[in-house]
C-alpha cells in the first residue's frame, strides 16, 4: 500500500548515521546534484513505445534508474504515484511510456520540485519515422559522453511560454548531466539537433496532429584533417531518429515555479558598479552626476573674470560719459 501523504518521509528523523547521510544528500543545496532520471512504463505500452525509451535510457544511463515492470499509472488524472516514486528513487525527471487507442505511442515527461509534481507534457511518437539506435550501423557513443545541443525553429524562441518552450527545457535536463566549469573539446562526440517545423494559422491546440511536428536527430561528431589550421568536421547519423507531436501539458504552478527558480544566498561577493580594481590594486570608482546648466555657474566673484574686462574699451568709454552727471553753465 503506496501512502498518498509524502511528509511522512520528508519530516522524519533520522535514526542512523547512514539515514542521516542519506537525508543530508537529498538536501536542498547551493550547487544541486545532477538530476536523475526514471524510466518507466505504463499497463499497455507498445513495442515502439519501450523501444524509444530504452534508446532514451541508453543515451542517459549514468544518474537514471529504469523499471521493467508494468504501472497503471494515468498521469494527468494522478500524478500520485509519480511523485511517490520521485521520493522514493530520489528522482526529479520521469520519463513514462504508455499507449492507448486515443494516444499511441506516448512518452510523458514529467518534473518535480520537492518531490511534488512541477509540469508534465506529452510527446506523441511517430511510428512511421521512427529508427533505433541499433538499425544505425557504426561507432557508439560511450557512455557518460554530454552532447552538444542544437535547437533550430522560431517555436523554441517564443518569449511566451508554450509547449515548445517547455519541450526545449525537459530536453535540456535529459540530456545535460553534471554540471562543470571546463569541458575537453575531445569528449564532445556527438550533437543532439532538435528542429521544429514551422506553425501555421490553422493549428488546432486540442488536436495534436494538427501542431507542428518536433524532429530529434543525433549525430556522431567526425573531424579530419583539411590542409589549414581548423580541421574539417562531418556528421554521421547515430540514432535514434524521433518525431514527436507534443499533447498534452500541465502548466507548473505561480508560486511553486517562483519557489523553484529562486537561487540560494551563498557566501560570494557580490559584483557591485561602477568599483573597479586596476593592476596596482587600488579601487577606483565611477561617480555619475546630473546634467550641470553652466548658465548658472558664479563666475563673477573673480577678478579675472569680471565683465568689464571683457567688454571693448570703446564701449567702457561710452559708458563712463553716460554715466558721469551733467553739471550746469554759469551765465
Amino acid at each position: 500500500m503506496r501512502p498518498t501523504d509524502l511528509s511522512w518521509h520528508v519530516n522524519r528523523k533520522p535514526k542512523t548515521a547512514r539515514s542521516k547521510r542519506a537525508l543530508e544528500k537529498r538536501a536542498p543545496k547551493a550547487v544541486e546534484n545532477p538530476k536523475k532520471a526514471l524510466f518507466l512504463r505504463g499497463t499497455t505500452c507498445s513495442q515502439i513505445a519501450q523501444d524509444a525509451l530504452a534508446d532514451l535510457f541508453a543515451m542517459r544511463q549514468i544518474h537514471s534508474k529504469r523499471f521493467h515492470k508494468k504501472n497503471p499509472i494515468h498521469p494527468f488524472e494522478d500524478a500520485s504515484s509519480l511523485a511517490f516514486f520521485s521520493e522514493k528513487n530520489d528522482c526529479s525527471l520521469l520519463l513514462f511510456a504508455s499507449s492507448s487507442k486515443k494516444r499511441p505511442h506516448n512518452i510523458t515527461f514529467a518534473r518535480t520540485f520537492d518531490y511534488k509534481m512541477f509540469d508534465m507534457l506529452e510527446f506523441n511518437l511517430d511510428p512511421e519515422t521512427f529508427r533505433s539506435i541499433s538499425q544505425f550501423k557504426g561507432k557508439k557513443v560511450p557512455v557518460g559522453t554530454r552532447p552538444l545541443m542544437v535547437f533550430a525553429g522560431t517555436a523554441f524562441e517564443s518569449p511566451v511560454p508554450n509547449t515548445f518552450t517547455m519541450a526545449k527545457s525537459m530536453l535540456i535536463d535529459l540530456f545535460r548531466g553534471e554540471t562543470v566549469d571546463k569541458i575537453d573539446v575531445e569528449g564532445l562526440q556527438y550533437v543532439v539537433v532538435v528542429s521544429a517545423d514551422e506553425p501555421t494559422g490553422a493549428t488546432n491546440e486540442d488536436d495534436p496532429s494538427m501542431k507542428p511536428t518536433l524532429h530529434l536527430r543525433v549525430y556522431l561528431i567526425r573531424t579530419a584533417r583539411s590542409g589549414q589550421k581548423l580541421p574539417r568536421v562531418e556528421l554521421e547519423e547515430h540514432g535514434p531518429r524521433m518525431d514527436f507531436r507534443l499533447g498534452r501539458m500541465l502548466e507548473p504552478e505561480p508560486a511553486m515555479e517562483k519557489e523553484a527558480l529562486r537561487k540560494a544566498k551563498t557566501s560570494e561577493e557580490r559584483t557591485k558598479k561602477n568599483i573597479s580594481t586596476d593592476i596596482m590594486g587600488d579601487k577606483l570608482g565611477r561617480i555619475h552626476t546630473g546634467k550641470i546648466d553652466l548658465k548658472d555657474l558664479q563666475t563673477r566673484k573673480m577678478k579675472g573674470l569680471k565683465r568689464s574686462r571683457d567688454q571693448h574699451p570703446e564701449n567702457d568709454l561710452d559708458a563712463e560719459f553716460e554715466a558721469a552727471p551733467k553739471q550746469k553753465r554759469k551765465i
